[in-house]
């Protein structure tokens, strides 16, 4: 089982099986030791290297994870030699949750992904502002730790679009979605803008289903199909609490089958960017 993908708004729990919290609090113990062999109060670290003693305690116990900037200024002050300055790249893989990391993974080893989402924009499309306001509508609610995790993991996940080759990659939102101003109306207006600048992109295509379509083969919800270099496809999917890869043939046709409907239904891209133009327009 994976992540949630982060797509739809998944809920993010505490993981057994991730070993991110371990790694963090080795390197918080690492920072403590070279800071009390320098004979330094947690005050006096913190003041050298511009964090509150109360960030450097939360570094140390493992509570927070430490920037890249942290353990640069840190390396330096305690002169560490680079040895706390090479523990950014141990930092870096544990920042995200493991489920989060798992499908980001996933991602990066597809050549073609197709995507459907009738709750929220699909997580490869959002702006930073428009994840950060969608995160923190989550009940429970997060800490802001968990939050700058969450939108960090998301954002990361967007290099996909960057890769070369490119995958092919096609997404069908609901009109629905370029309505509810998630984040107050500058955020939602910002959103659109950026569904526009993504479209742009020639292995991008972005379609709208229209609500006032009489036919839709995605009402059982959101999916998300993966096509992988070796021929074969995955599917994902999410409902509350759970989501899962979904690897078994038969099921990931019924998937496929059901995605190719959905984008036939949908507005073809063309039409669907002059809708978003349009909604932009009179946000």
């Amino acid at each position: 089982m994976y992540a949630n993908d982060a797509a739809d708004e998944p809920d993010w729990e505490p993981d057994l099986e991730d070993d991110s919290g371990a790694v963090i609090e080795a390197v918080g113990r690492q920072i403590k030791l070279w800071r009390t062999g320098a004979g330094m109060s947690r005050a006096e670290f913190g003041a050298a290297i511009g964090y509150g003693e109360a960030q450097v305690y939360k570094v140390e116990s493992g509570q927070r994870i430490p920037k890249p900037e942290f353990l640069d200024r840190a390396d330096e002050v305690l002169g560490a030699g680079g040895k706390i300055a090479a523990m950014k790249e141990d930092v870096a893989g544990a920042r995200y949750p493991k489920k989060v990391r798992d499908l980001a993974r996933l991602e990066a080893g597809a050549v073609e992904l197709g995507a459907y989402g009738n709750t929220v924009i699909h997580g490869l499309l959002q702006t930073e502002d428009y994840a950060r306001a969608l995160f923190g509508l989550r009940r429970p609610a997060y800490d802001e730790d968990q939050l700058d995790r969450l939108v960090a993991a998301r954002m990361a996940r967007q290099s996909i679009f960057a890769r070369r080759p490119a995958p092919l990659l096609t997404f069908v939102q609901e009109e629905a979605m370029l309505l509810r101003p998630i984040g107050g109306r500058m955020v939602l207006r910002q959103q659109l803008q950026h569904l526009l600048e993504m479209a742009k992109l020639r292995h991008v295509e972005i379609q709208v289903m229209p609500t006032a379509s009489e036919h839709h083969a995605g009402l059982g919800g959101s999916l998300q199909v993966l096509k992988l270099p070796d021929g074969t496809a995955v599917g994902h999917n999410e409902v509350q609490l759970i989501s899962r890869v979904i690897s078994n043939p038969r099921e990931v046709q019924i998937l496929e089958m059901r995605y190719g409907m959905i984008r036939s239904q949908a507005l073809r891209p063309t039409e669907s960017l002059a809708l978003i133009e349009k909604v932009l327009g009179e946000t």
